[in-house]
């Protein structure tokens, strides 16, 4: 007993089945979690060592290539990058995607700790992590209060942060812009000179005062007691009655020398939202943790502390929240799908002009959809944009196999059969067509789901859910679809009584017409095989040439309108905060006019290259929010353009603009050139010339170099000799110049249960002027006074602020952005325009910006291959035969030609997901083919002629093929025209699919007869050939 027989005689068994498998999948639907995208794991792994106070060359010298060097020897290695600047040390090592990640941190680890001896002892210990593509900020908030900026800092560190981290997900929490207290012990250089005092005798004696001492226990006769020295100051006169020396008048006390102040530390951000003073918070995820879901609880958690801190008018602004774009761009795919699946069933109802008919083919949606939500859960999938893109784009091919079905059930019934045995014999007899059509798509989807690198971890879940659907719609097409039809069945004579049988009446006379007209042109082709075959010739070699003619450009990915950007501002080296914080008020006042902007959150003394925890005096970085881009006329690349054009009269700053891209970062460069090489001069250089080129490149914009101007620097370069002959060591010397310059923090004032850095310094008059340091004072042993001139020369000069690594290279790399043009077209130009200049041969250029595409087109290449191998195959096992699956896979290249067209209409580009729809073509066009190759072979196999089974299956053939052809280009339609959050990335690949199913479908019907017939004759040639031969 076949399935469809147990279906049609114990029905409950169907339904049984499909009430389970549905319960199910909604159960498993509401424990599914909301993501953009689906995980992707980047094998990358970074040490960061902080070693304060070193220069970028001491820093490099010292510690990157130390740890550079150790990392060098472990396995699986691609890359390994240097990173050294102001007192920090960045090393990333790049593994290839066979690598496991969790393993990989543990060698580094194990490389690292057994170099940590060889790094300076100043240096803070190895921060070894795995860099995740979304560790980023997926909160930035703003916070207010009526408190003392002081207060309100402390409160923050107190109550908030702690509120917020103990919530499931939170990462790392950051504070940006506030006024921490400080005690502050303001040194006078004359007094220090008149007590004839070392500076570095007060800081000892400062930090030894303040201690609390565990001394020992003694045992009493009624207990044990620890003893302890309580000697922690209790108040700012304590610290100011300090006895730090002793003089011919009598004891010295530090606040004869010093003025000791409760105060703030020193400014390095400041941080504004929407113009208004506020404190900064950047919230990250934990890796595994979902945006969503996260952002969800924090915004509660917000909410509540509000209400709970009314007193002290606490408020909390949030200036961009990633997980809006990722439920807008969701839902706006849901909305798709339901739109999808309206438009299928209206073009069923056409077909079939009957509610009834209709609602038995559409029964194969609800079905296979809602179960696949188990198979999502199983797999442990989330919704996202590739998975309910999926979902989308199936509803089209979900009732390819019941149409098929019910069309040849109907052809019984026009028979004279009963329901019940039409409905068996009509399954029975397509049966192995529809599991062929349905194995074609499983096998185009198979290879992409076994795709490596980043693109696999992108569009995996994507094919499983498409293999998981379609699999589950043959099921149902075998079924409930037969099942239904022997119980519901009717047919339908066309009628003009009511307004379906008017139409009906009408949509029938006007199909007749058509299949005359196709009858027709079938005819011609059959006459007229080497016209047809050069007509799609030609047009298969137009399309292509679309590529090279410019008309079609690549890039590994569209870039979405999320309506947020980055604006960084870039003073001259060596700027002050306050100046910089002057010049961006002005740009704040000017991006503030511009009436699509909602939301700005600015940060003054942003690190550069976006560092969180970093700072930089002559930088800014400001985040603009727009308006949702439904309501508002410009896209983000205009507004971007006019705020540029404003920002341009402010002189005496560099600007550029980063759109943020998908996964929420505003760093990462479109265009990106790396220059390397052993000499740093011929590569600075190298760099120059890379840069000018790239500048002369149409589409580009924000040209860099990622190596900074150098800052001012004073450099002191010490005679050892005289040094020596005075006493002093080089640790004490430079001991002392820290402590005057920078302040030594080591002792604490604590005041209750907190603690508040003492910063031990010379007074700000006395360190404001760089002339003055060569008069700095020291007191030898022998209690003489000597200036820092005496046994040291001090210049000025500029110094790197970044030096860069590549493979234990020197590197520089050349960034911009992509405007109006497609990323790989301009690395491609860049290349060209490369390739006649005259560089260095020791210098190597590296195109990071296109090597992501390249490798990713690279695999789906070999995916694509695959389809169509695989493809093959199941024809073989359908047909029996090794030469009539060609006749099918020539319908392949036919769809080509309309998906290129599509692309070069619509203007959009070659990148991961066009490249996923050509692939999804392959299945999608096949299917007509084999309909047409296999009733062609059952009327040969009935007694009928060569040319009269061809036109005959052609006639037959039509309804079913104009219908699941239809049903997916209406199906595509709400993707292709999208034009909601995200729907950059998906509309190419709705274009390519309606553009190669037209050109298919045109095509195919006359091509594949064509083919076949020659075929067919080549076939019995040979065979009588062979015969004669034999004979």
């Amino acid at each position: 007993m076949t399935l469809t027989e147990i279906s049609i005689k114990r029905s409950t068994i169907v339904v049984v089945i499909f009430t389970a498998l549905i319960v199910l999948g909604i159960l498993s639907y509401t424990t599914l979690s909301y993501e953009l995208l689906p995980d992707i794991s980047v094998p990358y792994v970074s040490v960061m060592i902080t070693y304060p106070g070193a220069s970028p060359k001491v820093v490099e010298t010292s510690v990157t290539k130390v740890i550079e060097e150790s990392l060098s020897s472990l396995d699986k290695v691609k890359n390994i990058q240097g990173d050294s600047r102001e007192g920090v040390s960045f090393v990333t090592v790049e593994f290839t995607q066979s690598a496991n990640v969790d393993f990989a941190v543990q060698e580094v680890q194990r490389k690292v700790n057994q170099v940590t001896a060889d790094l300076p002892t100043d240096a803070n210990d190895p921060i070894i992590s795995k860099i995740a593509l979304d560790d980023l900020p997926i909160l930035k908030i703003g916070a207010t209060s009526r408190l003392k900026p002081p207060e309100f800092a402390q409160f923050l560190k107190d109550s908030v942060r702690p509120a917020l981290s103990k919530i499931g997900g939170v990462g790392q929490i950051s504070l940006v812009g506030q006024e921490e207290r400080e005690i502050r012990v303001n040194l006078d250089k004359q007094k220090l000179r008149s007590y004839n005092l070392p500076l570095l005798q007060i800081v000892q004696a400062v930090n030894a005062a303040n201690l609390d001492f565990p001394t020992g226990k003694v045992k009493d006769i009624d207990g044990q007691f620890i003893v302890r020295i309580a000697g922690r100051f209790q108040s700012l006169d304590e610290l100011r009655n300090l006895i730090v020396g002793r003089g011919e008048s009598g004891e010295i006390r530090l606040g004869d020398i010093a003025e000791v102040q409760d105060t703030v530390k020193e400014t390095v951000n400041i941080s504004r939202l929407n113009g208004k003073p506020s404190v900064g918070i950047l919230i990250q995820k934990q890796t595994d943790a979902n945006t969503v879901d996260v952002s969800k609880r924090v915004r509660d958690s917000l909410q509540e502390l509000e209400r709970d801190y009314a007193k002290i008018g606490l408020k909390f602004t949030v200036s961009q929240d990633s997980s809006t774009f990722t439920l807008d761009a969701a839902n706006a795919v849901k909305k798709d799908l339901l739109f999808a699946i309206v438009l299928v069933a209206l073009v069923m109802l056409i077909f079939l002009h009957s509610i009834r008919n209709s609602l038995i083919v559409m029964v194969a949606i609800p079905c296979s959809l809602i179960s696949t939500f188990t198979a999502m859960y199983l797999f442990d999938f989330s919704l996202n944009l590739m998975s309910l893109l999926a979902m989308s784009l199936v509803i089209g091919i979900l009732v390819d196999d019941s149409i098929v079905v019910l069309e040849n059930i109907y052809r019984h019934l026009e028979m004279g059969k009963d329901r019940r045995t039409a409905a068996l014999d009509g399954r029975s007899e397509i049966g192995f067509t529809a599991i062929s059509i349905t194995m074609v798509d499983v096998a185009v989807f198979l290879p992409l789901s076994l795709v490596s690198g980043i693109v696999g971890d992108l569009i995996r879940q994507y094919s499983v859910v498409m293999i998981v659907s379609t699999l589950l719609s043959l099921f149902v097409s075998f079924t409930v679809t037969p099942l239904l039809a022997s119980r519901f069945a009717k047919l339908e004579h066309p009628s003009t009584a009511g307004l379906m049988g008017r139409f009906g009446f009408w949509f029938e006379k006007r199909y007749d017409t058509l299949t005359q007209y196709y009858g027709r042109l079938l005819e011609w082709g059959i006459g007229h095989p080497k016209s047809v075959a050069s007509l799609a010739l030609g047009l298969l070699l137009f399309a292509f040439s679309l590529v090279p003619l410019g008309f079609i450009g690549s890039e590994f990915m569209e870039v979405t309108d999320r309506g947020e950007f980055t604006v960084t501002l870039e003073l001259e080296p060596g700027a002050k905060l306050t100046k910089t914080n002057e010049k961006t008020l002005i740009v704040e006042k000017e991006i503030a006019k511009i009436p699509e902007v909602t939301k700005i959150f600015t940060n003054v003394g942003s690190s550069s290259d976006g560092f969180i925890g970093q700072s930089s005096n002559n930088n800014a970085e400001i985040s603009v929010t727009l308006v949702d881009k439904r309501r508002r006329s410009r896209s983000t690349d205009d507004v971007i353009l006019d705020i540029k054009r404003r920002i341009a009269k402010v002189p005496g700053i560099k600007v550029r603009v980063n759109p943020i891209g998908v996964l929420g970062s505003a760093e990462m460069a479109t265009v990106y050139v790396g220059v390397d090489g052993p000499n740093l001069e011929e590569v600075q250089e190298a760099a120059k010339t890379v840069e000018r080129v790239v500048r002369a490149v149409p589409g580009t914009s924000d040209v860099r170099l990622s190596s900074q101007d150098g800052n001012p620097e004073t450099r002191i370069e010490i005679d050892r000799e005289k040094m020596a002959s005075f006493g002093f060591s080089l640790g004490e010397v430079g001991s002392t110049l820290q402590a005057a310059l920078s302040g030594n923090d080591d002792s604490k004032y604590q005041e209750g249960a907190n603690e508040y850095p003492i910063r031990i310094q010379l007074d700000q008059f006395d360190r404001s002027k760089t002339s003055e340091i060569e008069n700095l004072t020291f007191v030898s042993p022998r209690k003489e006074q000597v200036e820092l001139q005496q046994f040291a020369r001090v210049s000025q000069s500029t110094g790197p602020t970044k030096l860069e690594r590549v493979n234990r290279n020197y590197s520089i790399s050349v960034q911009g952005e992509a405007f109006g043009r497609p990323s790989g077209d301009i690395h491609n130009d860049i290349r060209k325009l490369l390739e006649k200049e005259r560089l260095p041969s020791s210098v190597n250029i590296r195109y990071e910006g296109v090597e992501m595409q390249e490798e990713a087109f690279g695999y789906l290449l070999m995916a694509l291959a695959a389809a169509i191998l695989f493809v093959y195959l199941v024809m073989v096992a359908l047909y029996d035969s090794y030469s009539t699956p060609f006749v099918v896979l020539f319908s392949i290249p036919v769809a080509v030609v309309g998906a290129f067209l599509a692309l070069a209409f619509t203007i959009k580009s070659l990148n991961v997901f066009t490249l996923v729809g050509m692939i999804m073509l392959i299945g999608l066009v096949a299917k007509n083919a084999i309909l047409l190759v296999d009733f062609t072979n059952k009327l040969r196999g009935e007694g009928l002629d060569l040319l009269s089974a061809v036109r005959e299956a052609g006639k037959i053939r039509l309804r079913p093929i104009l219908m699941t052809t239809l049903a997916m280009v209406f199906g595509m339609l709400p993707i292709a025209l999208a034009s909601s959050s995200g729907s950059e990335m998906k509309n190419g690949l709705g274009w390519v699919l309606i553009g190669g199913l037209t050109s298919s479908l045109l095509l195919t019907l006359v091509l594949v007869p064509v083919v076949y017939i020659w075929m067919a004759r080549k076939k019995e040639r040979f065979q009588a050939w062979r015969e004669s031969r034999q004979g």
